[in-house]
């Protein structure tokens, strides 16, 4: 239907929109209350977590000081991630008024090909084990975000994450997940040792992982911290400056004795990481990109993570009148999940490392013109199951190199079909939808003199294999790869490459200062939350925690990024706050509709009201999601 049709069939239900528009936006009450602070604002996803931020800033330490705290808790809490995962993280500097870009994602290791993964019989690197894991991100990007942007030492800020490491209460949901995934942690001696302390060699015991509330010690962990901090002491005595300590730290992790123990422990088991692979790695302070959609400058990631999704999405949504269309209505349902079609179909074959041949069309893809091209091939009476990428290189003056493979290109890759999918049910790993939302945890910290800063960590979960005396889970980021450049030419794995990762922090400015710090936990539907939870408020005058506990929708139409990469076209899961009819117009529409009490959205998010100058902050009421403000 021409973009005119549609305008005439939106103006013909106005009085409709107008009450869809006010319950949304309206008195709705909220789980959790807003957050309001006037000095300081620290959400993550975990309420320890969360503490661990309020103490830091209790102590004089700035947004920045705050964040790395809370990632060193989540990190130490296990809490979808670990201190050998991939750190990514926007920070708004006050100083300059410019957003920078922290790039803290490992490289595939030596030897890491497609024929060395082949040859072993697999479609896809696997899910966990020293063979999934890239080069520990996490410490370089907490100790490059300190010493660029922090106040405090990395003494200061570790000393919550050191006291955890010590022993902390555990909570249920992780000592579960040890005790659920102990036949795989038994592979791995060290794994075995930290996660299932009660296991005995018969496998006779009744419960093998902690208990929930027992004190959960890390002394392994624990002296790896204790050897930054210890480096950091003696550089500082040394008459060393704040920086230089810093990373004084950062070298032991990675070319000093925490190395070559990480290293040892991973060869021992058949990994592929080497002494020179995390001595050449290094953080990247990079530029982010950015689109405008109504007057809101909205900053993601580049392609390297999904985040350019967002801003594709934003820019192909742009001219439709969503708010007149109506809150959870058909056809706002219908444009979103079209539009999401149309920017992942892109991500899933263009987007890569952009620090590797070969160069990705980044500019085409953001280009509205080239928008507006994909917005035109939205089918607004039903469903397509087939949307391929597009061709965003004329819209960068360039011929696009691997037009060959966009004909053959198939939204379901290879090994994506049932029998792949049962033998990696078979494996012992997790399903298709537990893959497809495998979470994280998401930070936002925020200070008076300006400092925004809001991290998507992740990577070495649980079940992790533990890298020997270090104490740290290495990443299983490198599943995210694709061996066959039919399925995406620009993320093939290769010896120092990252992988496409879904991980996908945001921050929005309005009038060039701060309105909004947003990220959420969730593998593939991270932009998938954040688009719905932006237009909750710009479109649909939310305050952020009811934008932030609103419902949302879950397509399963792109391609996974884990495990089989299986796409399921038209999987369409709402929740019953979506009316009947609705529900029942859009299986008309070739949807494929679930209904289930609550989609997978744990966001977390900070709004400016920038005119009275306070923080408020929302917490979703998913989960553990927590925040703390003064």
């Amino acid at each position: 239907m021409p973009l005119k049709s549609v305008r005439r069939f939106l103006k013909c239900r106005c009085l409709l929109a107008a009450i869809f528009v006010a319950g949304a936006a309206g008195a709705q009450p909220t789980v959790k209350p807003v957050l309001h602070g006037k000095h300081w604002v620290a959400i993550t996803g975990k309420p320890l977590a969360a503490t661990a931020g309020s103490l830091t800033f209790a102590k004089g330490g700035n947004a920045v000081d705050a964040a790395c705290a809370m990632l060193a808790a989540t990190s130490t809490m296990w809490d979808t991630l670990s201190w050998g995962g991939e750190t990514q993280a926007l920070i708004y500097n006050p100083n300059t008024g410019k957003v920078v870009g922290i790039n803290a994602l490992g490289v595939a290791p030596s030897g890491a090909t497609p024929e060395f993964f082949q040859s072993r019989g697999m479609t896809y690197p696997p899910e966990y084990g020293p063979l999934a894991a890239v080069t520990p991100g996490t410490p370089g990007g907490l100790m490059v975000m300190l010493a660029e942007y922090g106040t405090l030492s990395l003494e200061e800020v570790l000393a919550p994450a050191m006291q955890m490491a010590e022993g902390y209460p555990i909570e249920a949901a992780q000592a579960d997940n040890m005790e659920q995934r102990k036949d795989i942690l038994m592979q791995w001696s060290y794994s075995r040792k930290l996660f299932l302390p009660y296991l005995k060699p018969d496998n006779s015991q009744e419960r093998a992982a902690p208990y929930a509330g027992e004190i959960f010690r890390q002394p392994d962990l624990l002296k790896t911290l204790t050897k930054l901090v210890e480096t950091e002491r003696k550089a500082l005595a040394k008459g060393k400056n704040r920086k230089d300590a810093i990373m004084a730290a950062y070298d032991r992790f990675y070319r000093g004795d925490i190395a070559r123990e990480l290293v040892r422990a991973s060869q021992e088991y058949d990994g592929l990481i080497t002494l020179k692979d995390l001595a050449s790695w290094e953080v990247k302070i990079e530029e982010p990109v950015s689109t405008t959609y109504k007057g809101v400058e909205v900053y993601k990631l580049t392609h390297w993570v999904q985040g350019p999704v967002l801003l594709q999405a934003l820019n192909i949504l742009e001219e439709i009148d969503l708010k007149s269309m109506g809150y959870s209505t058909t056809r706002y349902i219908h444009a979103l999940y079209q539009a999401m079609n149309l920017a992942f179909a892109d991500r899933d074959f263009y987007y890569g490392d952009p620090y590797l041949p070969p160069e990705e069309p980044i500019e085409g893809l953001l280009s509205k013109e080239y928008a507006k091209q994909r917005r035109e091939q939205i089918n607004w009476e039903k469903n397509d199951p087939n949307v391929k990428p597009g061709d965003p290189y004329p819209f960068q003056g360039d011929e696009n190199p691997f037009q060959h493979l966009l004909g053959q290109w198939t939204s379901s890759p290879p090994n994506a079909d049932a029998d792949g999918i049962e033998g990696f049910q078979q494996a012992g790993l997790e399903s298709h939808d537990e893959r497809f939302l495998a979470g994280t945890t998401s930070i936002q910290a925020a200070d008076a003199e300006g400092w925004v800063v809001s991290i998507t960590p992740s990577g070495g979960w649980i079940p992790a294999f533990v890298a020997g005396k270090t104490g740290v889970g290495l990443s299983q980021r490198m599943q995210s790869f694709v061996l066959d450049e039919s399925v995406n030419p620009f993320n093939v794995v290769a010896p120092g490459k990252r992988p496409r990762a879904t991980l996908t922090p945001s921050i929005a400015l309005k009038d060039g200062k701060p309105l909004m710090a947003f990220s959420v936990q969730g593998g593939d539907t991270q932009d998938q939350n954040l688009l719905q939870f932006f237009l909750n408020i710009v479109e649909f005058g939310m305050n952020v925690q009811q934008a932030v506990e609103a419902h949302m929708i879950t397509s399963y139409q792109m391609q996974s990024s884990f495990g089989a990469h299986q796409s399921e076209p038209g999987r369409l899961q709402v929740t019953r706050k979506v009316p009947d009819w609705v529900r029942a117009n859009l299986q008309k529409m070739d949807y494929q509709v679930e209904v289930i009490d609550r989609t997978y959205s744990p966001i977390t998010a900070i709004y400016f009201d920038q005119e009275n100058g306070t923080l408020w902050g929302g917490a979703s009421d998913y989960g553990e999601d927590y925040g703390i403000a003064w």
